[in-house]
């Protein structure tokens, strides 16, 4: 279901410049789900990606406890590709996120690749 939601929330990215349309769909250790997208903007470092849009909804909301993330990714109607997460977006999730438990689900529609965060981010830091 978190990949499904996932591929679903690409339908609402605001991409207006690069066409590549990202979904996010992060659970929490208590199965509620958070949802995001990218959202670009034409001064580019004002854009946000799918992946800290829910983080970023989640911890404003009172919620840091996370289990797993399923990221979908691809060009506007276009086929799902294998869309890894930024550097800003592994360190977000180091933020808050235990790195030897906390999963990232990598899909392309066919094929799922689950990473640890450790494994993306193996030199990453987190508040502790």
């Amino acid at each position: 279901m978190v990949k499904k939601t996932a591929i679903e929330m690409r339908k609402k990215s605001y991409a207006p410049y690069s066409n590549f349309c990202v979904g996010a769909c992060l659970e929490c250790t208590d199965g509620k789900y958070i949802t995001g997208c990218n959202i670009e903007n034409s001064s580019y470092g004002a854009t946000n990606c799918a992946e800290r849009t829910a983080f970023f909804k989640a911890v404003s909301d009172g919620i840091t406890h996370f289990s797993r993330i399923a990221i979908a990714g691809g060009q506007r109607n276009g086929a799902l590709q294998i869309c890894p997460p930024c550097g800003i977006c592994l360190q977000v999730m180091m933020e808050f996120c235990d790195p030897d438990h906390f999963e990232v689900i990598l899909g392309d529609g066919e094929n799922d690749i689950t990473y640890l965060l450790r494994d993306l981010l193996p030199k990453g830091f987190g508040p502790e």
